[in-house]
């Protein structure tokens, strides 16, 4: 566990860095298999999830407390494409990013008086099903009648 608790942390503090199952296997000391098969039992989630759910809360949080243009943050997040970020964000969020922007810093949120772990804990996106998955489903509830 405490090899997984290293990788984990390097992904939270280097979100934006492109972190691959071969480099967290190598950060953890493990075998690459190993390395996915027990941060998924250990977390609840693939390694990639974790990582796109932490992109993604950075990205928020950047959206909501500053002013920095929508691509930069994309960049700063550790998306090489605007394009993906914003297909990725909207299928998490269900919003895009400039409308998340115009909906969280419009409205008076008092988050500088809640604890800070809260706030991340509460603007944490919630990854169990792949995005693919999330956008499938839309998808088909779209189609039902």
């Amino acid at each position: 566990m405490r090899r997984l608790l290293r990788a984990k942390d390097r992904m939270d503090v280097a979100s934006h860095e492109p972190w691959t199952v071969r480099s967290l296997a190598a950060v953890s000391g493990t075998s690459q298999a190993h390395f996915a098969r027990s941060f998924r039992d250990a977390f609840g989630i693939p390694p990639h999830r974790y990582l796109l759910s932490r992109r993604i809360e950075r990205a928020k949080a950047l959206l909501r407390d500053t002013e920095t243009l929508v691509t930069d943050i994309a960049f700063q997040t550790g998306w090489s494409s605007l394009g993906t970020f914003g297909r990725v964000f909207r299928d998490i969020v269900d919003e895009s990013p400039t409308d998340y922007r115009a909906r969280e810093g419009n409205s008076p949120s008092g988050l500088h008086e809640v604890p800070h772990c809260f706030v991340i804990a509460a603007y944490r996106p919630n990854l169990t099903s792949a995005v693919s998955e999330k956008r499938r489903q839309k998808e088909e509830d779209m189609l039902a009648p």
